[in-house]
């Protein structure tokens, strides 16, 4: 009970920080895209996943790998514990190193390939993130192992902070001097690097306040089988950040596609920067949209490794179905609430409603990257890694076959429909591979059928409300804000009275989420009778 607990705190603490993170995320780019027009966001967007691919990695891979190895040496003698995590430290060090070159050599190509060779030096200032992969990984994964998941999460707001602030404030210094749009771009981009780099130098301190530095660890050898260690951590992190990464891989596959595509139809190549600029305005909705089912995926791995331990077979099963329902649940719910209010939030947030039916059709990822997140996390918990590496590896390559294509037959939203496509190949997969593996029913039919009433219900009013405002066509973005307020509170107000109405989680499985407290609270009292 006490571990359930333990759990739900260290989940709930993460999700506040992550949402705080993903919710910046989004809002930074809000002012961003304002000083720089829809062809400033798309020379950032095409940068910007090369150096996420790092960060997430880092965070959602390394850390985890790290967190599960340290955590399972933690009954053996120090001095072993302090061998292990040398060998990590230097490993990922020479690792960086090797990335580094590679990747920074690699800028000017990666430019041209793209279509714009302007962005090289943009790719050369990303790739010093790569630096902050050895320190942050390893700290990181040693507060995980321990349990102290508050830390990582403040660890992760001040980060987010220190990014923002240099990137708006850079920002809008080159805009009000020298207006160049590539130098608002580096400025941006340098500002995602200082904020890993800030995340270091904390860590580092704070490490060595409580005196587990790597520095300060035993200089005595021990003997440990580094090949097998160095292995299972890439195995391990590859497999743990899949779910994470797919999304990023996808920005990548269509900077190198979508642009390129536009160019042989489009008369004038910055109208077709544009249109991909419009189109990554649905980049940092997806993000938004996936926040708990992020916060779960760091979480439910040790837990479910920890019940598979110690033969807890049915604390287990509760915390794999409560994960799975919780997190399509509220996948399902982002998914449709972004859609109904996409006209809205576009033109308020990014000045214009252009492409709303485009971006409508992106965010409809986000029901598949939460399945696959919960899935995937589940698979590592109970010690299956490679299966879905593999399931999630061609899915990739379903994306990198079909965008190219789909964008020269259906234009600009044939890169959405090739996402959704692959990633429902891939999350369709990883049902079937988890249901052969494990004989455990992931939601039953009343689940189903609450979630499928609870999104009627609000697609009905909601979709009501839009057809009497189309009558008024007021073209307003302040009009367009407040309409999108007030039809997000209706339609989540609706979502939650439904399901807690008709009880689609008992209220012991409600206590096992964040906030699920009050929305047990809220289901006893609709229920009261």
């Amino acid at each position: 009970m006490t571990k359930v607990k333990g759990y739900a705190k260290g989940v709930a603490l993460l999700t506040m920080a992550a949402l705080f993170v993903k919710v910046l995320s989004m809002v930074y780019r809000v002012p961003f895209q304002n000083l720089v027009g829809d062809q400033g966001f798309f020379i950032y967007q095409q940068v910007y996943p090369f150096v996420a691919v790092f960060m997430t990695w880092t965070s959602s891979g390394l850390a985890i790998a790290v967190s599960k190895m340290i955590a399972d040496e933690l009954g053996q003698p120090l001095k072993r514990q302090q061998a292990i995590s040398q060998l990590l430290y230097r490993a990922l060090w020479v690792f960086s190193i090797l990335l580094f070159i590679g990747m920074y050599s690699a800028s000017d190509f990666f430019a041209r390939a793209m279509g714009d060779e302007q962005l090289g030096f943009l790719l050369k200032i990303g790739s010093l993130v790569i630096f902050t992969v050895p320190t942050l990984s390893m700290y990181k994964g040693k507060l995980q192992a321990h349990g102290n998941l508050q830390t990582v999460a403040v660890m992760q707001v001040i980060e987010q902070v220190v990014r923002v602030t240099v990137i708006l404030g850079g920002t809008a210094y080159v805009m009000a001097t020298s207006q160049s749009l590539y130098t608002a771009g580096a400025v941006a981009v340098l500002g995602t690097v200082s904020g890993e780099w800030i995340g270091v130098l904390l860590l580092m301190l704070y490490m060595r306040k409580k005196r587990q530095s790597i520095y300060l660890l035993n200089k005595e050898n021990t003997v440990v089988r580094k090949r097998e260690f160095l292995k299972k951590m890439l195995v391990v992190s590859v497999s743990a950040s899949m779910s994470s990464l797919l999304l990023i891989f996808f920005q990548i596959v269509d900077a190198f596609t979508v642009f390129d595509t536009l160019v042989q139809y489009i008369e004038q190549p910055i109208d077709a920067m544009k249109e991909k600029g419009i189109y990554d305005r649905g980049q940092p909705l997806v993000q938004v949209g996936l926040v708990i089912a992020t916060s779960f995926s760091m979480a439910i791995v040790p837990m479910i490794a920890s019940a598979m331990k110690k033969r807890k077979g049915e604390q287990m099963r509760q915390l794999i179905r409560v994960t799975f329902q919780a997190t399509l649940l509220f996948g399902v719910a982002a998914t449709v609430g972004l859609m109904l209010v996409m006209p809205y939030l576009n033109k308020a947030l990014f000045e214009t409603a252009d492409l709303s039916d485009v971006l409508s059709v992106y965010v409809i990822q986000i029901i598949m990257l939460s399945m696959i997140m919960a899935i995937t996390a589940i698979l590592q918990g109970l010690g299956y890694r490679k299966g879905p590496t593999y399931i999630l590896a061609i899915s990739l390559l379903i994306k990198i076959l079909i965008t190219k294509p789909f964008v020269h037959y259906f234009g600009i939203v044939g890169a959405a429909w090739s996402s959704n496509l692959a990633l429902i190949v891939g999350a369709c997969s990883l049902v079937y591979y988890l249901k052969k593996k494990q004989d455990i029913q992931l939601a039953s039919r009343l689940f189903y059928q609450t979630t499928g009433y609870a999104t009627v219900c609000m697609v009905f009013v909601v979709g009501g409300i839009r057809i009497f405002d189309e009558i008024l066509a007021i073209d307003s973005r302040l009009y367009a804000a407040i309409m999108m307020l007030f039809l997000v509170i209706i339609g989540g107000s609706i979502f939650i009275l439904c399901i807690t109405r008709y009880r689609i989680f008992t209220v012991k499985e409600w206590l096992l989420l964040p906030l699920g407290s009050k929305m047990a609270a809220l289901q006893l009292f609709l229920n009261r009778k």
